[in-house]
């Protein structure tokens, strides 16, 4: 047997599951995702990943703004889907909608609720300094990750942990959870579990605001703050060049011995002094350049011991 099954995502996070979903053989009827928007140097439109890979799947796409008029919901009532499946879609689903499908709505999120509920938890979890974090599959209900859950999967964050990384991980093992939690639906054997109403965190939209370093921190905080942010948005410090202040995004560091003022750099190798301890840089990137490590970068660019880094 299978489910006639709606996909609703739109981020590359989300490709996995639907393809996961279409090789164990469920029916993938409609793939909803966000709509076309223009991006790159060219502003020309492009469509989201999950968009992409349902065309190759050769799955209807459906791209509304909003789901919430009468004529979308009929148009999704109109598929008579057993469940709806919603991974990291990006629009608020009215309950009518939830309450469509046979089996109704269920979603794979990217933490262990009720910790960074919202729309960035890989990068909170490893901002915040948490040493583990995971998939869960919940029941949609019309709060913000709010429903109970039904499946879990965990994943350690290490110190070296970028949000690049952890998502890569989280893909591989909520793919393959969500493949079991349909096969549960499916069979009847899933059991929801309400969420906790302690330890509730909200994983809130990244702003440009909070990408600069801010080097009078600990060791610590700026490295899960890099790490955190890494490879975008990014975060960042400006340095001199010939042609004026250049913005420069640090991908990866480590945590180093060293004291100094907050931002100077401590030796030849980039090494720089925080509010407590120190870091090393290894991977970075300037603006307008390719990422690299940093024995290249010092090769093209003066960071040498004593500069202050802004």
């Amino acid at each position: 047997m299978s489910l006639r099954l709606v996909f609703m995502g739109s981020p590359d996070f989300s490709v996995p599951c639907l393809k996961a979903l279409v090789d164990a053989g469920h029916e993938v009827v409609c793939v909803y995702s966000q709509p076309p928007r223009r991006a790159g140097r060219g502003k020309t439109e492009r469509n989201t990943p999950v968009h992409d890979a349902a065309l190759e799947l050769g799955i209807e796409v459906r791209t509304p703004k909003s789901v919430k008029s009468e004529d979308e919901l009929a148009a999704f009532a109109a598929l008579e889907a057993d469940l709806a499946v919603v991974v990291a879609y990006g629009l608020i689903l009215p309950q009518a909608l939830l309450d469509a499908p046979r089996l109704g709505c269920i979603n794979a999120h990217a933490s262990l609720l009720p910790r960074w509920r919202g729309a960035a938890p890989i990068q909170r979890a490893i901002m915040a300094g948490d040493e583990v974090t995971g998939v869960e599959i919940m029941q949609m209900e019309a709060g913000l990750d709010t429903g109970p859950v039904m499946a879990s999967v965990s994943v350690e964050i290490l110190p070296e942990t970028t949000a690049g990384q952890l998502h890569d991980e989280l893909c591989e093992a909520g793919a393959k959870l969500l493949v079991d939690a349909v096969g549960q639906l499916e069979d009847g054997e899933a059991e929801f579990v309400a969420q906790s109403e302690e330890g509730i965190e909200y994983a809130h939209k990244l702003t440009n605001e909070e990408t600069r370093i801010d080097w009078s921190k600990s060791a610590r905080e700026v490295r899960q703050h890099i790490h955190g942010l890494s490879p975008f948005p990014g975060a960042w410090f400006e340095m001199e060049s010939a042609k004026g202040p250049v913005r420069v995004k640090v991908l990866e560091v480590t945590e180093s011995l060293g004291d100094g003022p907050v931002g100077q750099v401590l030796d030849d190798n980039l090494k720089i002094a925080c509010g407590d301890g120190a870091i090393r840089i290894k991977r970075l990137q300037r603006a307008g350049k390719p990422a690299m490590n940093s024995e290249d970068f010092l090769r093209g660019n003066d960071v040498s011991e004593g500069v202050i880094l802004a």
